[in-house]
């Protein structure tokens, strides 16, 4: 045995707690999608229509984590859906899922580096974008290549600064709606924003298009899926994590837009580049869009952070499998996979590149495969909690010996398939997005395509010429 070889650990360490795994799953969510995207929301469905799409992408939000969780107690490795698609779907979908979801996250992290450069600007106007994308390259590489527990802290305290933003906007705006702080310009608004225009003012059509925004906000969730394989007591850590994330990141999100839909009305919060400044400005706090400035940047280098890291061990999981060069489960002594988390920032970096390239070209094919990415981990993992489950009791198994298990099945994860499928069906109504669906299930299927050829047909080529070789003469 080479000596080398033998001190490397072959599995990763178990060194998140809890409370890093409850901010891990809010910092997925808690974005730009909130910062930026809720003005969107508000402008295309109404005050209450933006909340209705919230509602919805809640509750598909809560199944699929809840999904999630059975099959991540019961089986709680790092790479998390793709591991359990492989092992309840099949190999095939494993590999789909497992480049897919690779691809999705290693394209945003270049992404979020360029969007990280261009909010610097702000205050080092004269220091070329690329400078920052360098400097925030190093420090989130730095960040993930140290330890697990490293990236799980810094992760808390990203997560928390977001945190403590929406709460403090929740908080002021509130008290700004009913006249306890005081708007320039205008008496307090109450709910004359809700009623001036109906409730639902473009319908249910505003809110179908809405519901495709709100859906990809939410996406990043199942990321604490991802880290159950670096989790302590994942029996215990995941279940109180679900339970407390779903009910506050609705908060946030319903909270939140309740207050801008009040304050900013909703013709003018779909044309805003941040409502969230909007706000803060009209209720007169000292230095607002430095404010938001700086907590968007939180909130991107905290996507990027958990994106890297998650590509990191999507990548060690395929390894695993043998769906990826070995090369990438090799880990080092600080529980790191080096080699899965190299390969993954020079991709990142290699898509962010494409942007001004070829930006018409291979940038818009990356993008829509990310797009699409999302919603089909999402389908892949209520199918997979549900081929478990039949499998778990045609077995002989007990749902008492369950220590988390899905209510309401098989409704729950039949339904979640079902909206997923809707989420997909809105967006081909939608001519602006319906060339993305094309590109990214052309690389879904690609992906079947490429694990046939590469592994079944060559499995059974191997299976026909063993049984073609002349027996032995003893």
């Amino acid at each position: 045995m080479n000596p080398e070889q033998g001190s490397q650990p072959k599995e990763l360490k178990r060194s998140m707690k809890s409370r890093h795994l409850f901010m891990l799953s809010i910092g997925g969510v808690i974005g730009t999608g909130l910062f930026l995207g809720s003005g969107y929301a508000i402008g295309q469905a109404g005050p209450m229509g933006a909340i209705t799409a919230y509602l919805f992408g809640g509750l598909l939000m809560y199944m699929v984590m809840v999904c999630l969780g059975e099959l991540s107690v019961v089986m709680p490795v790092s790479g998390s859906f793709q591991a359990h698609a492989e092992r309840f779907i099949g190999p095939a979908s494993g590999f789909m899922i497992g480049w897919t979801y690779w691809l999705s996250w290693a394209i945003y992290v270049g992404l979020e580096f360029i969007a990280a450069g261009l909010l610097m600007a702000r205050w080092f106007p004269d220091v070329p974008v690329w400078v920052w994308c360098a400097v925030f390259t190093l420090i989130l590489f730095g960040i993930n290549a140290l330890t697990t527990r490293s990236f799980a802290e810094m992760e808390y305290w990203f997560s928390a600064i977001k945190i403590l933003a929406v709460l403090f906007f929740i908080v002021v705006g509130g008290a700004a709606i009913f006249g306890v702080v005081s708007i320039k310009g205008q008496s307090a608004p109450f709910l004359s924003n809700f009623i001036g225009d109906g409730l639902f003012p473009k319908g249910f059509i505003g809110i179908f298009i809405s519901i495709m925004t709100v859906v990809y906000s939410f996406m990043g969730s199942e990321i604490m899926g991802v880290a159950a394989g670096e989790t302590e007591e994942p029996e215990k850590s995941i279940p109180k994590a679900i339970r407390s994330i779903i009910v506050r990141i609705l908060l946030f999100y319903v909270l939140a837009t309740f207050v801008l839909s009040a304050i900013v009305p909703w013709k003018k919060a779909g044309v805003l580049e941040s409502p969230f400044v909007t706000v803060f400005d009209m209720i007169g706090i000292p230095y607002a869009a430095d404010i938001m400035n700086f907590v968007i940047l939180t909130a991107i280098l905290s996507v990027g952070n958990t994106g890297l890291f998650a590509c990191t061990r999507i990548l060690f999981s395929l390894s695993q499998s043998g769906q990826a060069p070995r090369v990438f489960g090799k880990i080092n002594k600080r529980g790191v996979p080096m080699n899965a988390l190299l390969v993954t920032l020079v991709f990142a970096l290699l898509s962010l590149l494409t942007s001004v390239i070829a930006e018409e070209t291979l940038f818009v094919v990356l993008l829509a495969i990310s797009g699409v990415g999302g919603v089909v981990t999402w389908m892949a993992i209520a199918l997979a909690q549900y081929k478990f489950r039949k499998q778990y009791i045609a077995d002989g198994g007990s749902l008492k010996d369950l220590k988390f298990k899905v209510p309401f099945f098989p409704l729950l994860p039949i339904l979640c398939l079902i909206m997923c499928a809707g989420i997909v069906v809105f967006t081909a109504f939608d001519a602006a997005q319906r060339t993305s669906l094309y590109i990214g299930f052309g690389f879904v299927a690609a992906c079947y395509v490429f694990y046939y050829f590469k592994f079944t047909r060559k499995k059974i080529d191997e299976t026909v010429l063993s049984n073609e070789q002349p027996d032995k003469v003893v």
